[in-house]
């Protein structure tokens, strides 16, 4: 994955999550003729991770710092990448894709509505935190050519069984490849009391598990 990105203000910066999304995604085959997806690029790492690699790569975010960031960073490493602003259904309907990757927001949050401004935007995913998942879920089939290998990362405490039926339920063949425990950061831990109300945490909480879903399409 490449090292020293730019991040403009309130843009997320490749954390834990970014770097076992990454080595999933080292595992799968690129090439000149890989048509890639990321949905909600922030610094556009794993984007430019699969552009390194010589995939024809889109990116897609709704925030844009993040839009802006994920360009100054493909032209300082000089890796084509097409970047663009808004809803990632809206603005890739009636394309497919060989491969997409996303590490979306999964935090859950009080709020029922996502928010429409600032950082949070990367994280807070309402009450159950798969605001976003459920959308990527549903939207897959029509994102990927046959064969084609959907990625994502998400906390355990979102529900991967959930997020496996869903998929299967429509269509593709699903599996947990991998997964990775990490210290709660300072999200999670600002939001204890009402996680734990919610039956998400438990009060000895202090490692959140981290999943890899692959899915096909068939």
């Amino acid at each position: 994955m490449p090292v020293g990105l730019l991040a403009l203000p309130g843009v997320y910066q490749p954390q834990a999550d970014t770097l076992l999304l990454a080595e999933a995604l080292a595992q799968e085959e690129l090439g000149p003729r890989t048509d890639a997806l990321e949905i909600g690029t922030g610094t556009g790492a794993l984007a430019l991770h699969a552009a390194g690699r010589r995939a024809r790569v889109t990116a897609v975010d709704v925030s844009w710092p993040a839009v802006v960031t994920a360009r100054l960073n493909a032209l300082r490493l000089r890796l084509p990448l097409r970047v663009l602003h808004g809803d990632f259904a809206a603005r890739t309907a009636g394309d497919c894709f060989d491969l997409v990757v996303t590490n979306p927001p999964y935090v859950p949050a009080p709020g029922v509505r996502l928010p429409s401004h600032g950082p949070e935007r990367a994280w807070d995913a309402g009450p159950d935190g798969r605001g976003v998942i459920n959308r990527v879920c549903a939207t897959a089939p029509a994102l990927l050519r046959p064969g084609g290998v959907l990625l994502m990362v998400h906390s355990g405490m979102c529900g991967a069984e959930e997020t496996l039926d869903r998929l299967t339920g429509v269509g593709l063949a699903a599996e947990v490849t991998a997964t990775a425990a990490v210290p709660w950061g300072p999200v999670l831990r600002s939001r204890r009391s009402w996680l734990e109300q919610q039956g998400l945490a438990v009060e000895a909480d202090e490692w959140e598990e981290l999943v890899i879903i692959r899915a096909q399409s068939l």
